[in-house]
């Protein structure tokens, strides 16, 4: 299960230090697993960072060093190069069952869909952001296969749902969920669910922003608790990453104690939260602090 926040600061989770805003399902594949201090990704923006993860590769290498922009201004050819192999690939062919929920973000005409690139199973959208509130006429927006669907929940919720229901549904045979969260990018946007946990915070954006992240938390641990429910915790490699660091004077997002911020390859960029959990075979609890 890899789990990408978007937009998330290295000093936004609990165990990151973030006293504002408790994370405590997140937090716990730290307590359970491996906290890197170091962790780095490839781009200090989201879709070269989404190639490159997913490819295994530097960005660079394949020419997708860049964000693909709004669809109506990308181009039929821009998105990840259709020689490059995903982890999506190689995992089925080993015989696990494919899916990716949320923001996909690597190209938007069909030859780039996620079931061209080794996904059997996709919920989500391709751009690079999206509403979280339900949002009159942007049906389109939202794909589940190749079908257009009106999502009526908290976008945040629905992936969270989705993301039960195909462990639900594969929980007997190898899988590979891909959860892609769109949150905490903007816009920020949230239900009166979340907004009323932080209302201790005066900030209306950060408030808003706290909101956002309480949700991605909530949707971590239903997650988690599925995988409990079916005694998959030993059999089960758990990673949560974010894309890049945080765009503080967008969002409020920080990367504390690092310079700069998403754009910038200074060390608020590129350096992001990064846990890894699997019960009986990695130590709980453990800190590792090389890069």
């Amino acid at each position: 299960v890899f789990i990408a926040a978007d937009d998330l600061g290295y000093a936004d989770l609990g165990v990151q230090g973030c006293q504002d805003i408790p994370t405590p399902h997140i937090d716990s594949i730290a307590r359970n697993g491996i906290r890197f201090t170091d962790a780095y990704v490839s781009a200090p923006v989201c879709s070269p960072t989404r190639a490159g993860w997913i490819t295994g590769r530097y960005q660079q290498r394949f020419g997708h060093e860049f964000n693909t922009g709004p669809e109506q201004e990308a181009g039929p050819e821009v998105g990840l190069p259709l020689d490059q192999v995903t982890f999506a690939d190689r995992l089925k062919k080993l015989g696990y069952t494919t899916g990716i929920i949320g923001k996909w973000h690597l190209g938007y005409a069909p030859k780039f869909h996620p079931f061209q690139r080794g996904f059997d199973e996709f919920f989500g959208f391709l751009g690079g952001a999206h509403p979280y509130l339900p949002t009159p006429g942007r049906a389109s927006a939202i794909l589940r296969g190749t079908e257009r669907v009106q999502e009526t929940e908290y976008l945040t919720d629905a992936f969270a749902r989705e993301a039960v229901a195909f462990i639900e549904r594969h929980h007997n045979r190898p899988f590979f969920l891909y959860l892609s969260f769109n949150a905490v990018h903007g816009p920020l946007q949230a239900t009166e669910k979340y907004l009323a946990r932080f209302s201790s915070i005066t900030d209306r954006k950060r408030r808003t922003y706290a909101a956002m992240l309480s949700a991605m938390d909530d949707a971590v641990g239903q997650v988690l608790a599925k995988l409990q429910q079916h005694n998959l915790e030993e059999t089960t490699l758990v990673f949560f990453i974010s894309d890049n660091g945080g765009p503080t004077p967008a969002t409020t997002s920080r990367n504390d104690p690092l310079r700069g911020y998403k754009g910038q390859v200074l060390e608020g960029g590129l350096r992001v939260p990064f846990l890894m959990q699997w019960k009986g075979y990695l130590p709980a609890g453990k800190v590792y602090r090389e890069p």
